[in-house]
């Protein structure tokens, strides 16, 4: 399952995990999606590595090997699973060895690990079944740190987006950009922290933060917008109106423009 940096705010189903259709979409294209999926800060990724007890790491829906990929530059040894074989395919041919299956009922072989993270695609996960699947992999003392990049548009990039949305997408039944992904991604947080409580296998829960920004170009923004989960609701006529609305409002803006960014992990200790 690949690493989503939506979905957008109000795109998320309330039960994402049993939107299937938007979870497995993301396949489709690997190459596209690995070209213009933003990283993960990397005082982030050395906090979460610096916190566990070894460098044995489990990347739940490792999608192409993003995250992965920075775990092992920061000294750790990686195993993915994915449930897309496709994107599996993509981070093999890395050098990341993957394995395919639901994580919920992914059979470990035994297997335990000093880590399990996920990089935006924890909301996919049956937030009961990957919590007790997360404190049956990790040794005791092992860490969890399920982790997201959540766009910080500012009030004049968020309303021109909604516009150019609403404009090619009128009857669409949710609307990305009206509302703080900030506070659409918190009951997202609360949900996965609940879950990994329930379990009574874990201890100090807690959530790290970075501040971080990414410069777009108009080409890359609606590569990067192309490849969300939502756009697998769209027609291809739709599609490709929202990209040259949204197209025209970037260059209105000069042909770029940056984009802030909050890294949020979850993060708890296996007892």
């Amino acid at each position: 399952m690949p690493t989503h940096s939506g979905p957008t705010p109000s795109s998320v189903p309330d039960e994402p995990h049993k939107a299937r259709g938007m979870a497995e979409s993301f396949g489709s294209d690997p190459d596209r999606y690995d070209r213009s999926r933003p990283r993960y800060p990397g005082a982030l990724v050395r906090r979460i590595a610096a916190a566990a007890p070894g460098p044995d790491v489990l990347d739940v829906g490792c999608g192409t090997g993003i995250a992965a990929s920075q775990f092992r530059a920061a000294g750790c040894t990686v195993l993915g699973v994915d449930v897309d074989a496709r994107m599996a395919g993509f981070a093999r041919e890395r050098g990341l060895p993957v394995e395919v299956g639901a994580f919920e009922t992914w059979d470990p072989a035994g297997r335990t690990f000093d880590l399990v993270v996920a990089g935006q695609t924890w909301h996919w996960i049956d937030p009961a079944a990957g919590a007790a699947k997360a404190a049956e992999v990790l040794r005791p003392g092992g860490r969890v740190a399920l982790f997201w990049n959540v766009y910080r548009p500012g009030p004049a990039l968020a309303d021109a987006f909604a516009a150019a949305h609403r404009a090619a997408l009128p009857d669409a039944p949710r609307m990305p950009w009206k509302n703080s992904a900030i506070d659409a991604y918190g009951a997202i947080f609360d949900k996965v922290a609940d879950g990994l409580r329930a379990t009574g296998s874990f201890d100090d829960l807690d959530r790290w933060e970075v501040r971080w920004e990414q410069h777009y170009t108009r080409d890359a923004w609606l590569e990067h917008l192309s490849t969300s989960g939502e756009a697998a609701l769209y027609t291809p006529e739709q599609q490709a109106d929202l990209l040259a609305r949204t197209g025209a409002v970037i260059d209105e803006m000069g042909g770029a423009f940056p984009m802030p960014y909050l890294a949020v992990a979850v993060t708890a200790t296996r007892t």
